[in-house]
Parts: structure tokens; C-alpha cells; sequence
């Protein structure tokens, strides 16, 4: 029994070494006394090394190696182009607007957490006129940029998107429910940001804006508290509403700069009519404009 068993192992040794042969270069090693051969060899279970699997080891041509960004790249100038002292100093000034617009909307918030409805009203207004300040100020000094477009789009969001629903939901104290005013306030804000963030990523139109812009829509609120145009709180919420899904709809509504080339004789009668009940004359003229959207939307549709 123990000669029969020696004799199958060298049967075994036989047969795995010939196989280890043809596939390391045919080498006889494993043929050799099994006492003089080291263990592992001895059953064919020679492993190559780390070298040869490296050299045989596939590689993707699709992946090609990274390299490590240098300093140079990785800082962004704020300002593209020149970088001289003036121009420093202009884009400086712009900035400045910009944060003055941050500013004054915080303050309008403090404001109105104390009370203070229609100061923190004028805030906003003045928070409108610094907005539209520092956008044509980049623009005739030279130094729009990038960085420029972002921070005015965050510092109206501050300002339009979360310190007009606060103004406009401390003006609504006691007229309304609170629940509801909270709720209108808040789709303000939630449209507000939309509307933001769609203008940023969008194709821009030089004739109409796509709903009607959140500066705007602060402005109308703004005045709206600072008046205190009389309607009931109901229709000044439900106002509200409907401002805000003005803000994300896909109606064309004119920029201002097309309203002021219109005919002299138009602008007659909102002067008239400012002189004689301003906070009418105020409601008539927001009323026209935002029912300007849907006419001009139907109009692009027919003549398509």
C-alpha cells in the first residue's frame, strides 16, 4: 500500500509538472526526486511575481493619467482682463452697490421684525435702485464679469427672494390669516429662486424677459406696502399669489427699456392719474402689466 501510494504521487507529479512545463517555457523541474524539490514547486503551484503580472497587466488606453493642477490654475481672477488700479477700483465700486442692495435688504427684515412695516418697505425700493445701479455701472466702466453676474443673483435673492415675503408678511398682520400669509410669503421666496436660477442658466432676450423678474416683483411689493394701496387683505394675498406665479411663468413681459421708447402721449395718463389718486393710478398700472404677459404670449402664438 505505502510503495502504491509513492507510486501515484509521482503519476500526480508527472502530470501537473508537465502542464506547469507548457506554461512557464517547458520547464522540467517539476519531474525532478519530490524530496529534493522544494514544496510548493513540487505540486506545480509556482506563482509568477509582482513584476511579470505588471508587464502583462492590461491597461485601459481610455484612461489617461491625471495630472496635478498648478497653482496658476487653480486661482481664478475675479476680474478678467487688465488688472490695473483703476479698473480695480471701478469693479470695487460695483461690488459696492451690489453689497449696499445685500444690505439694505437685511435691513428691511430687521425692520419688519420690529414693526417698522413701511421704512422697511423703503428699503426695498431703495434695494431696487442700487440692483439696477451696479448692473449699468459694471457695464459702462467695463467691468462686467462672471463673478459679478453671481453675486448680484445671491444678493437678490437676499433682498427679493427673502426680504420682500418678510415685509409683505408683517404688512398682512391681522388682515389675513396667518397661516395663509405665511404660506403666499413663502411662494415668493420658493418662485423667487426659481426664477433666479432659470435666468442664470437661460438664453438671454434683449426685448422680453421669460415671467416677470424678481426686481420687479419686489418693487410692485415694495410699493404696494409703502402706499398701502386699499384692497382688502384677501385680494392683496391672492395679489400676492399671483405674483409670485408670474415670477416662473412663460409669459413675455417687456423690459423697461422698451417701455420707455414708447409714444409721449401714453405716458400721459398714468402722470394724470398719479396726480390725482396715486395709489389707483399704482394698482391700474401693475394690473396692465401683468396682464401684457398673456397678450403678448397669444399674439407670438397666432403670427407663429
Amino acid at each position: 500500500m505505502r510503495r502504491s501510494s509513492t507510486f501515484a504521487r509521482q503519476v500526480l507529479l508527472v502530470r501537473v509538472g508537465r502542464r506547469d512545463g507548457d506554461l512557464h517555457g517547458g520547464t522540467d523541474t517539476a519531474l525532478a526526486e519530490p524530496r529534493y524539490v522544494d514544496h510548493r514547486r513540487r505540486y506545480g503551484l509556482d506563482r509568477p511575481s509582482r513584476a511579470e503580472i505588471e508587464a502583462v497587466m492590461p491597461v485601459s488606453p481610455a484612461v489617461a493619467p491625471v495630472a496635478e493642477p498648478d497653482d496658476a490654475a487653480r486661482s481664478i481672477p475675479l476680474l478678467p482682463g487688465e488688472r490695473t488700479a483703476t479698473r480695480r477700483a471701478k469693479f470695487a465700486l460695483v461690488n459696492a452697490c451690489t453689497l449696499s442692495s445685500l444690505t439694505l435688504g437685511m435691513l428691511a427684515i430687521f425692520l419688519a421684525m420690529q414693526g417698522d412695516v413701511r421704512v422697511a418697505a423703503l428699503c426695498l425700493i431703495a434695494c431696487v435702485a442700487f440692483d439696477g445701479l451696479d448692473g449699468a455701472l459694471a457695464r459702462k466702466l467695463g467691468v462686467a464679469s462672471p463673478f459679478g453676474a453671481q453675486m448680484d443673483s445671491l444678493a437678490d435673492m437676499c433682498s427679493f427672494g427673502l426680504a420682500a415675503p418678510v415685509v409683505v408678511y408683517a404688512s398682512l398682520a391681522g388682515s389675513v390669516s396667518t397661516a395663509a400669509a405665511a404660506v403666499a410669503c413663502a411662494l415668493v421666496a420658493a418662485c423667487a429662486a426659481i426664477r433666479l436660477a432659470r435666468f442664470n442658466v437661460s438664453p438671454k432676450d434683449g426685448r422680453f424677459f421669460c415671467g416677470v423678474p424678481t426686481t420687479m416683483a419686489a418693487a410692485v411689493l415694495a410699493v404696494t406696502v409703502a402706499i398701502r394701496v386699499p384692497v382688502p387683505g384677501p385680494v392683496l394675498l391672492a395679489g400676492v399669489a399671483l405674483l409670485a406665479f408670474a415670477m416662473v411663468s412663460s409669459f413675455p413681459y417687456a423690459k423697461l427699456a422698451r417701455l420707455v421708447k414708447l409714444p409721449p402721449w401714453l405716458w400721459l395718463a398714468p402722470v394724470v392719474g398719479a396726480l390725482v389718486d396715486v395709489r389707483i393710478t399704482f394698482a391700474l398700472i401693475v394690473v396692465g402689466y401683468l396682464v401684457s404677459g398673456p397678450v403678448l404670449w397669444l399674439r407670438q402664438r397666432r403670427a407663429a
